[in-house]
Formats: C-alpha cells, structure tokens, sequence
C-alpha cells in the first residue's frame, strides 16, 4: 500500500513537471535586472502615491507593510478567501486591520477570483500588481496575460515565489515557467529579483 502511494505521487510529480513548459530567457529579458536583498528592498522601489494591488493577500500582512512603506494613493487587496485554509476567518483580520483606511477610501477590497477581478478595472490604470495566488503554471501564466494591460506603460507587475516549489507539501510551482514564457512571447524584461531564500524570491518585470 505504502510503495503503491509513492509510487503514484512520483507519477503525479513527473505528470504536473512534463506539463510546464521550459522556454529560455534571451539577454534583453535579463540585461537590466537588479538583484535586491529582500522584499524590503522591493518596497523601496516602488514609487510613493502610486496605485498599487496585492492579488492574493490571506492575512495581510504584506498588504500592511505594502501600505505603510509605499504610501500608496489606492492599494487594492483582491483575494476570494473561500477556502477552508483561506476563508471567512482570514477575510476579517484583513477587513478589521484596514478598518481605518477602508474607510478613507485609500484601500479597496474586492473578494473575487484573480481573473475575474479585471473587469473591474480599466487599462493603464495601476502602476505596480503583486501576485502571490497558486503559484501555478497555469493560473500564473494566466494572470499575466490578463492583468498586464491594467498596468500603466512604465508598469510593473511582480509576484512571490519565484522558485520550483513548496516540497514538503510535494507541490510543484510553475511561477519560473510562466514569467519566462510571458515575458518571451509578449516582450517584457526582468528588471528586480530578490535572493532572500527565507521569504521566497520574487521577480518583478516590465514592457521592455
């Protein structure tokens, strides 16, 4: 019984990994990227009263620190929190953390699926998107090519999890995959990846 579930797991690993496409990076996708420390380090470079979204947000505390440091004109927290892992329970700590701001209009928050949520929004509207969703192929690759119009011409779109994948739950991101393909086949560049491998790297790309 025991061999019988290793050995399905290792055909579940190599069925989600011979799904992911691996596309390579050419020099003008990389030449201007910027290596940084840390999330911390991100933040610095996000431009203050800009109109910032956290997609993907569970108790908020990035959308805190998102908040505080940046000083953003409008940050947008979209997540669905319907889970059991990310449910009601989750949903009120962030409307009770943002209670303040929630009611000054300087946060927004929308409970809907990271796709959907585009409607809501016109194009060229945000100057900076943070993924941190599934982390799948899929999903990711997706999410990219719905949200990037929503992003100004100088807009960047970062997210988490810039890595191959969470083992001790034996799941396989595809974050890597689907940045590299987008930024391929629709021309963006990497210009911030951070190193920190305690908090989970994370990449941020604009038009080149």
């Amino acid at each position: 019984m025991v061999i019988n579930k290793i050995k399905n797991l290792f055909k579940s690993r190599l069925s989600v990994e011979d799904s992911i496409p691996k596309i390579s990076l050419e020099k003008k996708h990389m030449q201007n990227c910027e290596l940084l420390l840390n999330r911390e380090e991100l933040l610095d470079k996000i431009p203050k009263n800009s109109i910032l979204a956290e997609i993907g947000v569970d108790e908020g505390d990035f959308s805190e620190r998102l908040y505080k440091k940046c000083d953003p004109e409008y940050l947008y927290l979209i997540d669905l929190w319907s889970s059991k892992r990310y449910g009601e329970k989750k949903f009120n700590i962030v409307k009770n953390r943002f209670y303040d701001q929630l009611k000054k209009d300087e946060v927004k928050i929308f409970r809907d699926d990271s796709i959907s949520v585009v409607s809501n929004f016109n194009d060229n509207f945000f100057d900076w998107i943070y993924i941190d969703t599934d982390h799948s192929f899929n999903t990711t690759y997706k999410e990219l090519i719905t949200w990037k119009s929503k992003v100004k011409r100088n807009g960047i779109i970062s997210g988490h999890d810039y890595m191959m994948g969470n083992w001790k739950k034996t799941y396989r991101y595809g974050v890597i995959e689907a940045v590299h393909k987008f930024c391929v086949e629709y021309s963006w560049e990497m210009v911030f990846l951070t190193i920190d491998q305690t908090e989970n790297l994370s990449f941020a790309i604009k038009r080149i």
